[in-house]
């Protein structure tokens, strides 16, 4: 079983854990959260088990911090739903792995009693196939406002929009991989290895 949760990517001289955001629901370090390797500039990547980040808790981290910050909502590994947001109040969103996110997006019809049949069915297949077209079209838009998320965040980024869609359109066994490799096309500085 993967990893649920999210993983949120803010600037911050300070631990993001001392943000008010966390402040109600501080967790133990060692059991709720996970620090990712920081990245030059003062850009850290918290892990967070479910249950410690709510959506609305984005806005209180750029005001705290001054700065755009994102965060990715993953299920199991093998999706996730990435949203930034500026300190001007614009936000972006993305899919990452398209495949599997229409997969889990698709909802049932109510006239199906046995989901498990409806998944063998050719109806199944054309409805899948719907659902990622539509995500797939939303691409362009996803990689133009995460590129200008990224210049608004100080980012000198000379990546190119297509290699940012190539990237939204990729196939990874885990969410996380591609989160940090959006990262890294979007030219944040890369944490040192290890």
């Amino acid at each position: 079983m993967g990893f649920s949760g999210h993983l949120v990517f803010a600037r911050s001289q300070r631990p993001l854990l001392e943000a008010p955001a966390f402040a109600d629901s501080a967790p133990e370090p060692d059991v709720e959260a996970h620090e990712w390797p920081s990245r030059p500039g003062g850009w850290q990547t918290l892990q967070l088990k479910n249950g410690i980040w709510e959506y609305e808790m984005l806005s209180g981290l750029v005001e705290w911090t001054g700065a755009p910050a994102c965060v990715a909502h993953v299920s199991d590994s093998s999706i996730a739903l990435v949203t930034g947001l500026d300190t001007e109040g614009h936000h972006w969103h993305a899919w990452l792995d398209l495949d599997n996110a229409a997969s889990a997006l698709l909802k049932t019809p109510e006239d199906v009693d046995d989901e498990s049949e409806w998944f063998n069915t050719p109806d199944f297949e054309e409805a899948l196939a719907r659902k990622r077209a539509e995500l797939d079209a939303e691409v362009p838009t996803n990689a133009k406002l995460a590129l200008a998320w990224a210049t608004a965040a100080g980012v000198r980024t000379t990546a190119e929009q297509h290699h940012i869609e190539e990237l939204l359109r990729t196939h990874s066994t885990f969410a996380e991989d591609l989160f940090a490799a959006l990262l890294d096309e979007l030219d944040f500085p890369e944490a040192p290895r290890s």
